[in-house]
């Protein structure tokens, strides 16, 4: 019956951390997959977490009813005030929140949405982009299609090359945009630069998703959301893909969330009710532990102060390993590595080619993505100087 069924060639970057768990060298180093390690080398459970932990420690103990297909409604409300954090209070009221399965799972039901209700609509990425994107949203139906975005000869954003190919799609197409930290190259653009993209997609009659998984690693929790809150502003009707994976390190929890922006009350209660009609389709509601952590430290003030500070330490670390890396490498080679400074978030685009992350591999136990990715994160004051 299953002769037919062919081989699954597996993810190239979970494949990747297969194999460095098997690798036996002691002085192996993995700057793969996006995981955050602190110093010891260790992925951190953030101590407003731990407190959380406690504080629902009961509750936690108890036996877990099902969730609304929605998901747990304070943090829906949570993950809203953080994610538009600017914006005009009344504005929240048109936008449609439901928890999803982490942030891949805010992208499989905006996927699901945008296949039945925008038939006709195909997505662009950038180029290149997280390759799960493209992965997500062809599973659904959506036909994808790429955008110029990275300059290999700068190393930085092709801006030029990304306005001029928005500038030419068709009404109700969806452009799927990095609001920070742009995962592979790091390369972000500026606000200036975003308040052009918003012009093009309000007058081009685009529809955006927002893909935002390490919101708070590049500027600040607050300046991160600039993109996302202009296009609010700009009365614009969105999409927004939000992961606490990250920056709550809550990974194995799968604690995320879609908001759709509609444009008044109406819109979004019709919106609301098709996102539970999809969650109900796929996996019924989510799980609860993950979204009692967040929502607890997000409505309570000692704790949201307290992981604020952290988020903004694991930045700072990340930013010092960045400088820490550029510093040794243009003492020890004549070459300009200021690319590393000047793009942002846990992710470099170190333009290695594959043979050469291969030989990193091989050679000396150090593990980069295929396509050149490193990182940042995977980076301490013991292991910087060995990569």
């Amino acid at each position: 019956m299953f002769n037919h069924i062919p081989t699954y060639a597996g993810d190239p970057i979970l494949s990747l951390m297969d194999a460095y768990q098997k690798d036996p060298r002691a002085h192996k180093v993995n700057l793969s997959i996006g995981l955050y390690y602190d110093e010891q080398q260790q992925v951190p459970q953030l101590q407003a977490i731990q407190q959380a932990y406690a504080d629902l420690d009961t509750q936690l103990k108890q036996v877990k009813l099902y969730l609304p297909m929605s998901g747990l409604q304070r943090f829906n409300q949570a993950s809203q005030q953080l994610i538009f954090s600017t914006a005009d209070p009344a504005a929240l009221d048109r936008i449609a929140t439901v928890q999803s399965l982490g942030g891949s799972g805010a992208l499989k039901l905006a996927a699901d949405f945008i296949h039945q209700f925008f038939p006709n609509s195909q997505l662009w990425v950038s180029n290149p982009t997280w390759e799960n994107h493209i992965s997500i949203f062809t599973a659904s139906g959506v036909n994808c299609h790429t955008y110029p975005y990275y300059d290999a000869s700068t190393q930085g954003v092709d801006f030029k090359g990304m306005l001029d190919c928005l500038n030419t799609l068709a009404p109700k197409n969806v452009v799927l945009l990095h609001p920070c930290c742009h995962n592979p190259t790091g390369a972000d653009l500026s606000q200036a630069q975003w308040d052009q993209v918003i012009q093009v997609l309000k007058t081009r009659e685009l529809i955006a998703v927002f893909d935002m998984a390490y919101q708070g690693f590049s500027q600040g929790l607050q300046q991160d959301n600039y993109a996302i809150c202009q296009a609010l502003q700009a009365n614009l009707s969105f999409m927004v893909s939000h992961s606490c994976s990250k920056i709550f390190s809550l990974y194995g929890e799968r604690v995320g969330s879609l908001s759709i922006v509609c444009p008044d009350t109406e819109a979004r209660i019709r919106v609301e009710g098709q996102l539970k009609s999809l969650v109900r389709k796929i996996y019924s509601s989510p799980p609860s532990t993950g979204a009692l952590l967040v929502s607890h430290v997000l409505n309570t003030p000692k704790l949201y102060a307290l992981w604020q500070q952290q988020v903004e330490e694991m930045r700072l670390r990340m930013q010092q390993m960045r400088q820490s890396l550029r510093d040794q490498l243009e003492q020890a080679l004549e070459h300009d590595f200021s690319y590393l400074t000047t793009q942002q978030g846990m992710f470099s685009y170190t333009g290695l080619s594959p043979a050469q992350v291969q030989q990193l591999r091989d050679d000396y136990a150090i593990y980069l993505v295929g396509s050149g990715r490193l990182c940042i994160a995977g980076l301490n004051q013991k292991n910087l100087s060995y990569v």
